[in-house]
Parts: structure tokens; C-alpha cells; sequence
């Protein structure tokens, strides 16, 4: 199988989150070309996970799994010598190709893994919330994100805040008959930029990012409205972090938290190089699939970007790792 020459084929099938159905297809007719017994699993409308496995193991005691989407806007596939180019080409349609391919070698040494390909991770991950209550069995799930062929040893949590803040509307040349909801809300953000946050030392800090802020009517109208949407990356637990965010804003404004993914631990192997995932993936939502591992090509720091690639000699030792992690795994307990 020529991984880069496939993963070019998937990133030319636009598929940010919400239209996965072309690419869902397109997986699922070549895994049943390959031999697979591969269905769809429905998620919602046009939007289907893909579920194949070897016809001799119907329920395999190992899954790779991935997801489809991808962030806007689509980039179509280009190359040079080293790298394939376009959006999703590591972020995660190369890891697609990868596993594809190492499962297609590992069946030819008599080892039949699943594929588990899913919609919807990079926005709520509701294709792994709905494979979860359709799970396969497996003892082990490997999934894969841009980790630069390394394996994980935690991927940090979400935890999602919307701020509004509540003001009363007067002409801006008198703002002592107003009430400024937009001040109130700066006062709200300096004081959790200024809180510390947890840290772990073997995981690193919890981070903050102010990723939106809107408000007011006019600049000549003391604002009655105002409202922040915030992103916590967490390195364990968050009710404490909950409590010191209600006691630090006060009545400045009204807390919504809106989503949170946990902190999650994960499984290595001995000799794999390492890392710690700041960002979040779809395995909190797949906890029915077995133990989970992450390891995929490519780097966090392009995905989502103009220039997002993946290189090409990444692809090919990510098809060798998947299948020395799979055979590792079998021989310490899969039989």
C-alpha cells in the first residue's frame, strides 16, 4: 500500500467536522475492497463512523482508531520530496493511511486488528460517543493524533467557560447613569489571568486562553452586554479549579461551564520515546474500547495551520511502530 499516495487521496475529500459523509464512503468501500468487513455506524444525517475488521476476527482484542474530520478551511493535497502537504495530512487522515496500512501487514502475520474511523472529534467528539455504546470488545485501543511518533503518557483535559457579564445602557457621555458590562468583565478576566493555575511535574502546567471576547452596542453607548468564551487545559481533576473560578469572579459575571474532557492517563511501552498530549482526543469518549494508547505522525504544532504537513518518512515509521506496538501488546497478554 502506498501510505502516501492514500493519505493524499483522503485529504483531497473535504471533510471539516459536520461533512464527513464523502470520506466516510470513500473508507468504507476500500476497506470492503481490501477484504474487510466494514460497516457504517451511524452518527447522524449523511454523518457515519466506519467499523471494519478481518473476516476470520469479528471482534478483535485491538483497535486502531482515528478520527475523519478536520478543521476549515479545506486545503487540497500537495507534495515535494519529503512532506505531503494540505489540511488533514496530519492532523488526521496521514494517521488513517498509517494504520490502514500496518493492519494490512500485521494481517499477513496472522494478526487481525480493528479499524475504528470516526466523525466529529475535532468539535464534540459525538462519533466516539456513539461508537462507545457500540463497542467491539477490544482489550486495547490505539489511537492515533500528531504526536511525532511518540507515544503519550497523558493527554491533558478541556475545560470550556463562558462569562457574561450584565450592564445598564446610557449615553457614553454621561457613564455615571450606565453600568459598564464590559468593565465588569475585564475585571473578571484580569483576575483569572492572574490565578494560579495546577501544575504536575510530570505533566507540565494547566494553561488558560481567552479565545473570544464580544460585547457592547456602540461606541457611544455604555455597554449592557458582554460575554468571554475560555478554554482550561487541565492536568487532573477540575472541581478545584471550578470553585476558584466562581470565588474569583464573584458577581462580576454569570459561569457557564460548557464542556469538559478529563485528564487523562495513559499506557506506554518500554523503549518508545515520549510525550505528554496538550491537547485533547476522543479517547475520554471511547472508555468502552479497551486500554487506551496514543501515537500517530506528524506535529500538533502544524496541524490546523496554512502550512499543516506531514513528512513523509514519519508516515512509513508510524505504519512500522503501529505494527511493533500491536505485536508487543499480543505478546504481553492478547494471545
Amino acid at each position: 500500500m502506498d501510505v502516501a499516495a492514500f493519505t493524499r487521496q483522503l485529504v483531497d475529500i473535504e471533510s471539516i467536522s459536520g461533512n464527513e459523509g464523502q470520506v466516510g464512503d470513500f473508507l468504507h468501500f476500500e476497506l470492503c475492497r481490501l477484504g474487510y468487513q466494514a460497516k457504517k455506524m451511524t452518527v447522524e444525517d449523511a454523518r457515519n463512523n466506519v467499523f471494519a475488521t478481518a473476516p476470520q476476527e469479528s471482534r478483535p482484542a485491538m483497535v486502531f482508531s482515528t478520527h475523519m474530520d478536520t478543521v476549515p478551511p479545506f486545503i487540497p493535497s500537495s507534495e515535494d520530496a519529503t512532506r505531503i502537504y494540505g489540511r488533514g495530512s496530519c492532523d488526521a487522515k496521514g494517521i488513517i493511511a498509517a494504520q490502514i496500512a500496518a493492519a494490512e501487514r500485521l494481517r499477513q502475520d496472522g494478526i487481525h486488528v480493528g479499524l475504528l474511523f470516526l466523525v466529529g472529534e475535532e468539535r464534540d467528539s459525538l462519533g466516539a460517543k456513539v461508537a462507545n455504546k457500540q463497542s467491539a470488545g477490544s482489550k486495547f485501543l490505539v489511537n492515533g493524533e500528531p504526536t511525532e511518533n511518540r507515544i503519550a503518557i497523558a493527554s491533558k483535559g478541556t475545560l470550556r467557560v463562558e462569562l457574561n457579564a450584565h450592564g445598564r445602557m446610557a449615553h457614553s457621555a454621561y457613564p455615571e447613569l450606565g453600568e459598564s458590562a464590559i468593565d465588569k468583565l475585564i475585571e473578571a478576566l484580569h483576575r483569572l489571568r492572574a490565578m494560579k493555575l495546577p501544575e504536575d511535574k510530570g505533566f507540565g502546567p494547566s494553561t488558560l486562553n481567552i479565545g473570544l471576547i464580544e460585547g457592547g452596542r456602540a461606541p457611544n453607548v455604555v455597554a449592557d452586554r458582554a460575554r468571554a468564551h475560555l478554554l482550561y487545559r487541565l492536568v487532573g481533576p477540575s472541581q478545584q479549579l471550578r470553585e476558584d473560578i466562581v470565588d474569583r469572579v464573584g458577581d462580576l459575571a454569570e459561569i457557564k461551564f460548557t464542556l469538559e474532557i478529563p485528564f487523562v492517563r495513559l499506557r506506554t511501552l518500554d523503549g518508545m520515546p515520549t510525550m505528554v498530549a496538550a491537547f485533547t482526543t476522543d479517547i475520554p469518549a471511547l472508555n468502552n474500547w479497551g486500554e487506551p494508547l496514543l501515537m500517530g505522525p506528524g506535529s500538533i504544532h502544524v496541524a490546523h495551520t496554512e502550512q499543516e504537513y506531514v513528512e513523509k518518512k514519519e508516515l512509513n515509521q508510524a505504519v512500522e511502530l503501529y505494527c511493533s506496538m500491536a505485536k508487543r501488546l499480543c505478546a504481553d497478554g492478547l494471545g
